[in-house]
């Protein structure tokens, strides 16, 4: 078994983020009956499963760490989780600014702009788009997209995958791995920028409801369990991560991000409870902020 062939150090950290992992997950179920209890009905089930990320992230991370043949399907479960949670991010925004008809009333002559990153942040040419209904539809279709289109092609490479067709690893042009990735990578940054659009136009509105945190804690999730995932595992790749006997080095690079990615899911998990509940107040009625657009000294 793995436990057998670990030394005591090693079955120190494995017991250590065993723990942090279940302490993780007790902290999500104490805030997720918190949320039930306070937060209207409304807005209960968003805030819960955007809650969930780093907690189920974390989870996957350990089983994946214990039982290193199941790694594949943990990382596919933890990446269509979190393509459903970047959309329960998008439309969070939305209910914190009163739903979709009070945000085209507050921002009735507004207008989003799209030269934000992840796709369009070095083209500042672009123009404005009017918020509409149109475009608040087009918003939800970057992320809903990526909710529906993740686990289709998830579920592609795991058939492919025990058919022996695809190799993680393998980033030969002839391969489904360079393809199937290439095109989860560019729904990725659709869905983020959509995302982002968004934000930029309701982070002044929503200051009072801790948007800007929040936000900081799912940009995290996203560049920690994307990113730094990417780095680890092209390094291993490569062999710039050494083997071990005897674990390869792709088998030491998926140990290290795992590990990683268990104690960073840890600290969010912890720090979302304190963002998540800190007390705020409800925004003011559009028709008073429409009333008084050029007191600047007032604070929501």
């Amino acid at each position: 078994s793995l436990s057998a062939g670990l030394d005591l150090p090693g079955r120190f950290l494995f017991a250590t983020l065993t723990l942090m992992t279940l302490i993780a997950i007790l902290v999500f179920i104490e805030e997720a009956v918190y949320i039930y209890r306070k937060i209207p009905s409304s807005k209960r089930s968003i805030i819960i499963w955007i809650n969930a990320a780093a907690p189920v992230i974390s989870t996957t991370s350990c089983i994946g760490m214990w039982v290193p043949r199941s790694t594949m399907f943990t990382d596919f479960t933890a990446g269509i989780f979190f393509a459903i949670v970047i959309h329960k991010f998008l439309m969070m925004m939305i209910k914190e600014c009163g739903g979709q008809k009070v945000l085209l009333r507050r921002f009735e002559n507004g207008h989003f702009t799209i030269s934000t990153g992840p796709c369009c942040c070095c083209c500042l040419c672009l123009p404005r788009v009017p918020i509409t209904r149109q475009t608040l539809f087009w918003l939800k279709l970057g992320t809903f997209q990526f909710a529906v289109f993740r686990p289709v092609l998830i579920f592609l490479s795991i058939v492919l995958w025990t058919n022996g067709n695809y190799v993680l690893y393998n980033l030969s042009p002839k391969g489904p791995a360079l393809w199937i990735s290439c095109f989860i990578g560019a729904l990725t940054l659709f869905a983020l920028w959509a995302v982002g659009i968004m934000f930029r136009k309701v982070r002044i509105l929503l200051k009072c409801k801790n948007i800007i945190p929040k936000f900081a804690l799912y940009q995290f999730i996203v560049i920690l369990n994307h990113l730094q995932t990417t780095i680890i595992n092209v390094f291993a790749t490569q062999k710039i991560i050494p083997c071990a006997p005897p674990l390869s080095s792709t088998a030491r690079g998926s140990y290290i991000a795992q590990q990683l990615l268990i104690m960073e899911m840890f600290l969010i998990t912890v720090i979302s409870r304190v963002v998540y509940r800190r007390k705020y107040h409800d925004l003011e009625p559009p028709e008073c902020v429409a009333e008084e657009p050029g007191d600047k000294k007032q604070t929501p």
